[in-house]
């Protein structure tokens, strides 16, 4: 296939430094996830021309446009970015909001407002050409957006949050629209997105960008499926625990597994719905860990105490430390087990559960390269 984008550039912007690179093919939507801070945002402005890169080049197509010589304009890149604001102009018609950019590139005014009106079905919007935006709700107005943006054919489409200021349900619907017409245009697209259910809907790649740095990237599965950091674990919904093999059993902490084979330091995954989260008789942690000292050590189960709780769509995630593990748990097994923070309990989780693979060697080199880096990274 093609590559449609090639990114290799270094950025240095108020103390902060970012250093990406990535390559897409046409048509593919690759997502961009990393915590505040990351430089995802930094990212887009430099594809879309708003930043200087300080080093390194882009290339869309056959065409560099940014580079040691060359640094083409944002109108000139055949780049088009939509963030959370749709941004339309309010004094024009869904119609020729769609149409400006049309119009702008030398189509006929009838011939434009034609194809916007096509545009605007497509979005799932027939027969809403005539409303002015106010007369249009928020998703309605994201969906003009899309098709503006969409309708001008870009080279590549830069999309900045998309979904973010949408409520769940519109959100979705939106969501199901905008994998159905990405997968219709040869257009390229990156996204950035803090929901991983978005990249899982709507990309091919993923990149995981933390403290300015590319920490991993690969097809969107093998990425939420081994991550290697512990943001990306984080996004997967894993627990992603470090710890040492010795004589075949792996240990971080308390906990301990069997790990025939594994190598020397290696990671546990494993989900917080498969940990069981039991009460305690004592009511200290120094307690609790005596009288564990006393018993036959469990693979599997170890002492722990409750950091926090977290309110979840599905009930309440329970987070420990030493290690730091969390546990999905019922609303009502919080009362009834008497959680809460600085309480200790009893954790399980079974080895068919756990998944123990090598700690990514691609990942450790990146982290050692920022501590080495020092400093704060791009937002």
């Amino acid at each position: 296939m093609t590559t449609a984008l090639h990114v290799d550039v270094d950025v240095a912007r108020r103390g902060f430094r970012l250093h990406a690179a990535l390559d897409a093919h046409a048509g593919e939507t690759v997502a961009v996830m990393g915590p505040s801070g990351a430089g995802k945002s930094t990212l887009l402005d430099v594809l879309a021309g708003f930043v200087r890169p300080s080093t390194g080049t882009i290339r869309i197509g056959d065409r560099e446009v940014s580079g040691p010589r060359v640094h083409l304009a944002p109108h000139r890149r055949g780049v088009v970015l939509l963030g959370q604001d749709p941004r339309l102009f309010p004094h024009l018609s869904a119609r020729d909001n769609v149409a400006f950019g049309l119009r702008a590139g030398g189509m006929a005014r009838r011939r434009a407002r034609g194809e916007a009106d096509e545009w605007l079905w497509r979005v799932g919007l027939p027969g809403s050409g005539g409303h002015v935006p106010r007369e249009l709700s928020g998703g309605q107005q994201q969906r003009v957006a899309l098709a503006r943006a969409l309708a001008a054919a870009p080279d590549v489409l830069l999309l900045d949050e998309p979904l973010t200021a949408l409520d769940a349900e519109t959100a979705g619907g939106i969501r199901a629209m905008l994998a159905e017409q990405l997968a219709a245009v040869p257009t390229t697209t990156v996204l950035v997105t803090h929901d991983a259910v978005d990249a899982a809907a709507l990309a091919q790649h993923l990149v995981l960008l933390e403290d300015g740095r590319v920490t991993q990237q690969g097809p969107v599965r093998e990425v939420l499926h081994q991550p290697a950091t512990g943001f990306g674990a984080v996004i997967a919904g894993l627990n992603r625990v470090v710890g040492e093999v010795r004589d075949g059993t792996w240990r971080s902490g308390a906990l301990l597994l069997p790990a025939p084979g594994a190598p020397r330091t290696a990671v546990a995954l494993f989900r917080p719905g498969a940990v069981r989260v039991e009460a305690v008789a004592e009511h200290t942690l120094t307690g609790a860990l005596r009288v564990a000292a006393a018993a036959p050590v469990v693979p599997g189960e170890w002492i722990a105490r409750v950091v926090r709780l977290e309110q979840t769509l599905a009930g309440v995630r329970v987070h420990t430390e030493t290690p730091a593990v969390t546990a999905d748990v019922a609303v009502e097994e919080v009362a009834a087990l008497g959680l809460g923070s600085g309480v200790p309990v009893r954790l399980r989780i079974a080895a068919s559960d756990v998944r123990i693979v090598a700690v990514s060697a691609a990942a450790t080199a990146t982290a050692t390269a920022v501590t080495a880096a020092g400093g704060r990274m791009a937002p």
